[in-house]
């Protein structure tokens, strides 16, 4: 680690005469130095040797730190290599927003990695859902996700080949080009449930094949109400988290 990191971390050991236990204390300043960005999205985590060394705290003390960190869902632990600051999404259900809208106000850099961008036939559930006539061309996407390089969602969207004729001249964010367009989504409906990931989206995420995965569907609407997005995510259940504010 550099200087700058180690006094960072120095900062964060333990005060033995506080009634708060060790491994809570150091578990708590980890976590406040993790959302302060000490540390980035899947950079590794000092190992338990250099917290003890360097916090002055036991083996012990440092693996119940980590345990903590790990069931809150900051980090992630890989055998044989580490562990790793988990590049968590939360996003709230009640605001209509971007992939990249949201990773970027969470402090990452949204990134896509291409798989597929065509013109093709529309399906019949892309025609139902769209409204579509039949044979209708459309535009497909396939691509990964990222937050600061590391895969978040596999996702496919189809969009109506009026709106978007030519696929390749798309950024890393489709509601960024329909804005730019004039034909900006501005209601949506979503539907999210919880699925295993068969060969192929386990293959893509980089997960074991049935891991849990959240699927979600969305619909987007243009100000007339017409259909101008269809967008099928399979999100790493690790790495996202949905939040709903209710009100009686």
């Amino acid at each position: 680690m550099d200087k700058a990191r180690v006094n960072a971390l120095l900062a964060l050991r333990p005060d033995a005469s506080s009634d708060t236990p060790l491994y809570l204390q150091v578990a708590n300043r980890l976590a406040a130095a993790i959302s302060s960005g000490l540390w980035h999205a899947d950079e590794a985590l000092p190992s338990e040797r250099t917290l003890c060394e360097t916090l002055d705290i036991s083996r012990v003390t440092a693996r119940k730190s980590l345990d903590v960190l790990f069931e809150q869902g900051l980090i992630v632990r890989r055998q044989g290599s580490g562990t790793y600051i988990a590049p968590r999404l939360v996003q709230p259900l009640s605001r209509l927003s971007s992939f990249s809208e949201e990773i970027r106000n969470r402090g990452f850099a949204p990134g896509s990695r291409w798989l597929t961008r065509e013109i093709g036939i529309a399906n019949q559930d892309e025609v139902l859902r769209l409204g579509l006539s039949p044979a209708a061309n459309v535009a497909k996407l396939k691509r990964l996700r990222t937050a600061d390089d590391t895969v978040m969602a596999v996702e496919m969207s189809t969009v109506p080949y009026r709106y978007l004729p030519d696929p390749a001249r798309m950024g890393d964010s489709l509601y960024a080009y329909l804005d730019a367009h004039g034909t900006p989504v501005v209601r949506a409906l979503q539907h999210i449930k919880a699925v295993n990931a068969g060969d192929e989206i386990a293959l893509m995420a980089g997960i074991p094949v049935g891991s849990a995965m959240l699927m979600i569907t969305r619909i987007g609407y243009l100000e007339s109400g017409l259909p101008i997005e269809l967008t099928h995510s399979y999100c790493r259940n690790d790495y996202y988290d949905f939040v709903a504010e209710l009100r009686r």
